[in-house]
């Protein structure tokens, strides 16, 4: 994690940090679950970011399709992974579309399989 280092251990400012493993067993629980909340919640906004783009694309797809198939969460799966490597360039664009296509299209499959009962 990153406070687990000699040379970084939130502290006091001003105050030379001491290294982790030097700090009582409470405070080394207080930093490590602090930074552990921290990052959840980071990773939560963004997978609810990307599960928002998805969805919404995806409604929007089968709403002017008209239909409910695979082919809706292909099509939204390549323009997610598209518009989220849009920063990477061309080759990262396409990367992205074929990847959350590929991803989409595996759920879809396995989620639309007939149950057996």
């Amino acid at each position: 994690m990153a406070y687990d280092t000699p040379f970084h251990t939130p502290g006091a400012p001003g105050s030379a940090p001491k290294p982790i493993a030097e700090l009582p067993m409470r405070e080394q629980l207080k930093v490590g679950f602090k930074d552990m909340g921290a990052r959840s919640y980071s990773t939560a906004k963004n997978f609810g970011k990307v599960g928002l783009m998805f969805s919404g694309i995806e409604c929007g797809i089968e709403g002017f399709r008209a239909k409910n198939d695979l082919a809706n969460g292909v099509a939204a799966g390549c323009l997610t992974g598209g518009i989220l490597a849009r920063s990477g360039g061309p080759m990262a664009v396409a990367g992205g579309c074929a990847a959350f296509a590929a991803f989409s299209a595996a759920i879809d499959v396995w989620l639309r399989q007939p149950k057996d009962e």
